[in-house]
């Protein structure tokens, strides 16, 4: 029995693991670009920052795969990430959800579960304006 569109998961709407596969590494293209972005990705193994970066979004999006990383505190201890560099990480994300078939609305839901997410990333250091 398929389920019609109203009942598939956002997971399965944008076309399952290949299509958040696609999604992760625009995504990650977008960032790497951002010079405000760029620096916090210096020496980080891209192949397993996209693995886990799958998964996490694949269960963010309603899909089979569970997050088995680090929690987001452990992860992005110490790297003193302000807010204004989490709405552009955010933003990136936005923008690429757009190629993926999902309404506004629908990309707002998806936002506002990473979003869910700042306190525990600011959290581990936010540095000092200056």
């Amino acid at each position: 029995m398929s389920q019609n569109a109203s009942e598939a998961s956002l997971f399965e709407r944008i076309g399952g693991a290949p299509a958040v596969g696609r999604m992760v590494g625009q995504f990650y293209r977008s960032v790497f670009a951002d010079p405000i972005l760029r620096p916090y990705f210096e020496g980080v193994e891209l192949s397993k920052l996209e693995h886990m970066q799958s998964e996490f979004f694949s269960a963010a999006l309603g899909g089979p795969d569970t997050y088995g990383g680090r929690t987001m505190h452990h992860a992005h201890q110490g790297l003193h990430i302000r807010p204004e560099h989490f709405k552009a990480f955010v933003q990136h994300l936005f923008e690429t959800l757009k190629d993926y078939g999902l309404t506004e609305d629908e990309r707002y839901a998806i936002i506002a579960h990473i979003n869910t997410y700042a306190d525990d990333v600011f959290d581990s250091g936010i540095a000092p304006t200056e």
